[in-house]
C-alpha cells in the first residue's frame, strides 16, 4: 500500500505510519465486508426502512431486532394496553421478529408499545426504530405513537447547497430559544428564533437536542429514541417545515448528533431492549460511561454500525438535515474516554489505548453521510486533538469537514480568570487562534452552550458579573460595564478573523445574554427561569445589548461578505508584548487590536503592504457603545520607506485607543 499523504504531509507521523495506515485499512476492511450484498454503504445503511413501523399496501408491518427475546407482543390504543395473541411477533431469523397486520389494525395517532419477554424475565420497551415518541402529560410515561399522516409533508426547497465560504454556525436549542417561561416549539422558532439569525448574518444553525431524550435537562445529551425529533417541541412536520424555511432563506441546518454515548433507562431506551446486556452496548466493565451516567455503544458489532449509519442516513434524507455536529467524539476516540488524560504528544495518540472499533464506524459515518450528500457538513466535537480526524478518508484521515477548536474557548476562560488586563500578550493570543494542523479545518468560538450552562458563567458575565443587572442601561457610565463591552468585542472579533474553516456562536451571546443555563430540576423548584432566552434585552434601544449585538452582526457580515474568507492567508504584520498591540492581515483586509487597558497611541506604526487604507470596521464606534475615538472617515496611506521599499511594503501609522480594534481595507 503507497504511504498515506498524512503520513508524507507531516514527518512527526512517521513513526505512527504504520498505527495509522491499520486503522485505515480496518476501516476500508469494514466497509467491504459491509457492502458485501448491497455495493454501497448509502444502499447499506437502511434498517430504517426495514425494521420499525411501516405502513404497507396492504396494511402495516412491523419489525425488531430483539436476538436475545423469546417473544414479543405489542400492546397499545388498538388492544386496550392488554396483551393479545394475534398481536405476537415470529421470528423470521438472525434475531429479528415481524408482524403484519391489516389496514384498520392502526390508526394515525394510536400509542403503542412492545411486551418483550425473555429468559427469566419481561417487560414494556419503546422500539428501537420508532420515529415518534411521546410522553403523557399526567403519568409522564413515554409511549411511541403511529405516525402516518395522510398527506405527508411537501418540501418548498427541493435542493439546497450549504454557503461554507466561511461557515458561521449559530448554535440553538429549540425549548429554551422563546421568551417565555416553558418549552418553546418548531413552530415558534421558526416564526420567532429564525429570522434573527438571519439579520444576525449567520449561514447556518446547529440545532441541539433533536433527538429524543426522557429527561429535558440533559440537554438532549441523553438518547432514548434516536430515530424520532423530540415530541416536546412539536411534531416532525413542524422539525420540516423548520428546516424548509431556514433552506428558504439560506441557512443551513446542521443536527446535534448524540453516537457516543445513550440513556441507561430501560423502559424509554434500549438499555435492555430484549433483556440482554450487550445488544446495543458493551457487556462488560466497558457498558457504563464513567462520567456521564449513560451507555456506551460497542462499535465492534456490524449491527450496530447498522443501526448508527441508517441513523445518520435517515436525518439526513426524511428531514433533509445539512449535516452533523457529532458529539463526544474524543470518548468514542479512546478507551478510557480521554478522561484525565493529558495529550502532550503524538504518543498519546497511538499507544493502543485507542477503540479502533469507533475510528472504523467514524470513517465510515463520514463516508456514508458524503455519499448521501455530497455537500453534508460534519464537525467533532473532540478536545485531544487526534491527527487525522478532519482530514479526506483517502489520505488517512477520519474525514470529518471540521474539528471544534475546544482549546480557544478554554484559553479565553484562563485568561479571563488568570491573567490582569495589563498582561495579556498578543504573541500568546495570536498563536493560540492560529496554532492548528494545516491540513485540517476547525471551528472556532468564543463560547458554545458548554460555557453557559448553570456551573460556569459566559465571558459576559466573566467580564461584568453582577454590575450586568444594575448598569447596562445607555448613559450610565460604568467602567466594568465599559470595559466588558469592550473586550467582548475585541475577543469575538480576533476569534472570527483567524478562522480556518468556521465560526460558532451560541444564541444569546451575540448580545451578551446575562446569567447561565438552567434547566428545571428538583434543585431550582422545577423552575423554566433559565432555560429561556430574553429576546426583550436586545430589543430595548436604551439598553447596552443592542450595543454588542450590532458589532456582532457587523462583523459578522464584513467576514460573510469576503468570499472564502477562511482561506485567505493569515499574514501577521505585529505584534508586541509591551504595547499589547496585534495586527494581521488577511486578502486586503487588516485587522489591529490594542489590548491594553490604558495606553493609547497615536500615530502607532507598523509595516503593511503600501498604499491607501480605509476603516471598514472600529469597536470604537458609538453604534456599538464605544466612545467614537476613531474617526473612520479618515483614509490612511503608508509611508514611505526606502529600506521596506523592494518589498513593497509601508508603515500604517494609526490612532489606537486604549481596548479598541479596528478592520481596515486596503483600496
Amino acid at each position: 500500500m503507497a504511504t498515506l499523504s498524512i503520513i508524507k504531509n507531516d514527518p512527526w507521523l512517521e513513526p505512527y505510519a504504520d498505527a495509522i495506515t491499520g486503522r485505515h485499512q480496518d476501516a476500508m476492511k469494514k466497509e467491504k465486508e459491509l457492502i458485501a450484498a448491497d455495493g454501497s454503504l448509502k444502499a447499506f445503511a437502511n434498517a430504517y426502512n426495514y425494521f420499525g413501523l411501516h405502513r404497507t399496501e396492504t396494511g402495516w408491518v412491523f419489525r425488531e431486532w430483539a436476538p436475545n427475546a423469546t417473544g414479543i407482543t405489542l400492546i397499545g390504543d388498538f388492544s386496550g394496553w392488554k396483551e393479545y395473541r394475534k398481536y405476537a411477533l415470529k421470528p423470521v431469523g438472525n434475531g429479528v421478529w415481524e408482524i403484519k397486520l391489516k389496514k384498520d389494525a392502526l390508526h394515525h395517532g394510536d400509542l403503542y408499545k412492545m411486551i418483550v419477554s425473555w429468559e427469566g424475565g419481561a417487560g414494556e420497551r419503546i422500539p428501537a426504530y420508532a420515529n415518534r415518541v411521546v410522553q403523557d402529560e399526567q403519568s409522564k410515561i413515554f409511549s411511541a405513537q403511529v405516525w402516518a399522516p395522510e398527506k405527508p409533508y411537501k418540501w418548498k426547497v427541493k435542493r439546497f447547497s450549504p454557503d461554507t465560504r466561511p461557515l458561521l454556525i449559530y448554535e440553538c436549542h429549540i425549548g429554551m430559544a422563546q421568551e417565555r417561561e416553558g418549552v418553546g416549539s418548531y413552530t415558534e422558532f421558526k416564526d420567532n428564533v429564525l429570522p434573527r439569525i438571519v439579520k444576525d448574518g449567520y449561514n447556518a444553525i446547529q440545532i441541539m437536542a433533536i433527538q429524543e431524550h426522557p429527561y429535558y435537562g440533559s440537554f438532549g445529551y441523553h438518547v432514548s429514541s434516536f430515530y424520532a425529533p423530540s415530541s416536546r417541541f412539536g411534531t416532525p412536520e413542524e422539525l420540516k417545515a423548520l428546516i424548509d424555511a431556514a433552506h428558504e432563506a439560506g441557512i443551513a441546518v446542521i443536527m446535534d448528533i448524540v453516537h457516543s454515548h445513550a440513556v441507561k433507562n430501560e423502559v424509554e431506551g434500549l438499555g435492555r431492549l430484549d433483556g440482554s446486556y450487550d445488544q446495543y452496548f458493551y457487556g462488560d466493565g466497558r457498558r457504563e460511561h464513567p462520567a456521564w451516567d449513560s451507555l456506551c455503544f460497542d462499535y465492534g458489532k456490524n449491527q450496530v454500525i447498522h443501526f448508527l449509519l441508517s441513523n445518520c442516513k435517515y436525518w439526513l434524507e426524511e428531514f433533509r438535515f445539512d449535516g452533523f455536529r457529532f458529539d463526544g467524539v474524543t470518548s468514542m476516540l479512546y478507551y478510557n474516554h480521554g478522561l484525565g488524560q493529558a495529550f502532550g504528544s503524538y504518543g498519546d495518540y497511538y499507544n493502543g489505548g485507542q477503540d479502533t472499533n469507533a475510528i472504523t464506524y467514524l470513517t465510515l459515518a463520514n463516508k456514508l453521510i458524503h455519499e448521501v450528500n455530497r455537500k453534508a457538513i460534519t464537525i467533532a466535537e473532540e478536545m485531544s486533538g487526534m491527527p487525522g480526524l478532519a482530514t479526506p478518508i483517502k489520505a488517512g484521515g477520519i474525514g470529518f469537514d471540521y474539528r471544534m477548536a475546544m482549546g480557544v474557548p478554554d484559553y479565553w476562560i484562563k485568561m479571563l480568570k488568570e491573567k490582569k488586563d495589563e498582561d495579556w500578550h498578543p504573541t500568546s493570543i495570536f498563536w493560540e487562534l492560529t496554532n492548528r494542523r494545516a491540513d485540517e479545518k476547525t471551528i472556532n468560538y468564543v463560547e458554545s452552550h458548554d460555557q453557559a450552562l448553570v456551573g460556569d458563567k459566559t465571558v459576559i458575565f466573566r467580564l461584568i458579573d453582577d454590575q450586568m443587572y444594575w448598569h447596562m442601561t445607555k448613559g450610565d457610565d460604568n467602567a466594568a460595564v465599559n470595559r466588558g463591552i469592550a473586550m467582548h468585542k475585541m475577543i469575538r472579533l480576533v476569534t472570527l478573523a483567524t478562522i480556518n474553516g468556521g465560526y460558532l456562536n451560541f444564541m444569546g451571546n451575540e448580545f451578551g445574554h446575562p446569567e447561565w443555563i438552567d434547566f428545571p430540576r428538583e434543585g431550582n423548584g422545577w423552575s423554566y427561569k433559565y432555560a429561556r432566552r430574553q429576546w426583550d434585552l436586545v430589543d430595548r434601544e436604551e439598553l447596552r445589548y443592542c450595543e454588542l449585538n450590532a458589532f456582532d452582526n457587523a462583523m459578522i457580515h464584513l467576514v460573510d461578505d469576503i468570499y472564502d474568507f477562511q482561506s485567505l492567508p493569515i499574514v501577521k504584520l505585529w505584534d508586541k508584548d509591551d504595547d499589547q498591540v496585534l495586527a494581521f492581515m488577511r486578502g486586503d483586509y487588516v485587522f489591529v487590536f490594542n489590548w491594553s487597558p490604558f495606553k493609547s497611541y497615536n500615530g502607532y506604526g507598523f509595516l503593511a503592504p503600501e498604499g491607501e487604507y480605509e476603516v471598514v470596521l472600529s469597536s470604537d464606534s458609538p453604534e456599538f457603545g464605544g466612545f467614537g475615538n476613531i474617526d473612520e472617515g479618515v483614509h490612511h496611506f503608508t509611508q514611505h520607506d526606502e529600506l521596506y521599499a523592494p518589498d513593497g511594503k509601508g508603515w500604517l501609522k494609526l490612532y489606537l485607543p486604549a481596548r479598541t480594534c479596528q478592520v481596515l481595507k486596503k483600496r
